[in-house]
């Protein structure tokens, strides 16, 4: 009996020590103490992805925002490693207070395209102190560039001088222009401005009938349109800064029975090239559009992933490569390539 008692003693010492070897070869060493739990992230750490803070216009803006603001959604997914928070207004101090939140949360990068070129400078200076980079996208604004990562960008100055070269070449006896623009103060609406305040300027037979802000808005626009049309001004040219406001100042010519496009009474001129806005110049109902691309996404989504992996970047300022179209030349390829 005290035999098998001290068999079964043997037996229970071989098997707990071989337990705690845990047959991995390592002798007698002890087994590594398993590896604490991660913690659970906070509400704003992204639980290890990128945080990233996207100032940007509302889709409702127009066309030309609604496929920019999808073009960011389709990018800066969880799937790409984002942590995303947006927020959208086309006034530019609550777009300054919702930057300065997400400086606050503590973003790894703010995506902006900012309602008005000016004001920016402080809270590019926080994000800044906070180290926190600032990609600028569509729209160039007023500060200096070492207070901003990069910038993806339309050349809005170039935007409106393709136009107005195009309108200069059209040969008008008299130039009398409905001049409708866009939100005052934002890039695009300068860009586009300035070159046809140059040319009225600079030209004794160039007049501007009206030059009012519709601030992005069809309906606004026809209203503009119909105000220039009761007041018996004759005109022949609009000069729409979007698609959306050309394609309200055209419903109210057509209500007034006033002709537009090719060979018509009323040159029409938008920007942004929505493709059923070049499917009108391919009728030959409009006559000038000017490409404003809104994709922008891809290329941030490869600088940031470069500065993750701790590249320079090669370029500060990225212009989208941009053109205009004219209603005598353009092809249905056009349309489909270029068609947002």
């Amino acid at each position: 009996m005290k035999k098998f008692i001290a068999v079964l003693l043997m037996l229970t010492l071989v098997l707990t020590f071989s337990a705690c070897a845990g047959g991995g070869g390592g002798g007698a060493e002890p087994a590594p103490a398993p590896a604490p739990a991660p913690a659970a992230p906070s509400d704003n750490s992204g639980g290890g992805l990128i945080k990233v803070g996207i100032v940007n216009n509302p889709p409702s803006e127009s066309g030309y925002r609604e496929a920019n603001v999808r073009d960011f959604e389709t990018v800066f997914t969880e799937a790409n490693g984002y942590d995303v928070k947006t927020f959208y207004s086309l006034t530019n101090d609550e777009q300054l207070n919702a930057a300065k939140q997400f400086i606050t949360e503590g973003v790894d990068y703010i995506l902006l395209s900012a309602a008005a070129t000016d004001g920016w400078d402080g809270v590019l200076s926080s994000a800044q102190q906070a180290g926190i980079k600032v990609f600028l996208f569509d729209r160039m604004i007023n500060a200096d560039e070492s207070l901003f990562e990069a910038a993806v960008v339309s050349d809005m100055a170039n935007q409106g001088n393709l136009a107005v070269s195009w309108l200069t070449d059209q040969g008008l006896d008299a130039y009398n222009v409905v001049h409708i623009q866009g939100v005052m103060g934002s890039d695009a609406q300068i860009g586009r401005s300035t070159a046809l305040e140059k040319a009225v300027g600079a030209n004794d037979n160039w007049s501007l009938v009206v030059q009012q802000t519709a601030s992005w808005d069809e309906a606004e626009a026809k209203k503009i349109v119909e105000s220039v049309i009761n007041s018996g001004e004759k005109f022949n040219v609009v000069y729409a800064e979007n698609d959306g406001m050309a394609r309200g100042a055209v419903a109210a010519l057509d209500e007034a029975g006033i002709s537009h496009g090719v060979d018509k009474d009323v040159i029409i001129m938008g920007f942004d090239c929505n493709t059923w806005a070049l499917e009108e110049l391919l009728k030959g109902n409009w006559n000038y559009n000017g490409q404003c691309s809104p994709f922008q996404a891809v290329v941030i989504d490869a600088m940031i992933k470069a500065l993750e992996s701790g590249s320079a970047l090669a370029e500060k300022i990225v212009i989208s490569e941009e053109k205009g179209f004219d209603a005598r030349t353009i092809t249905q390829a056009d349309v489909d390539t270029y068609g947002i």
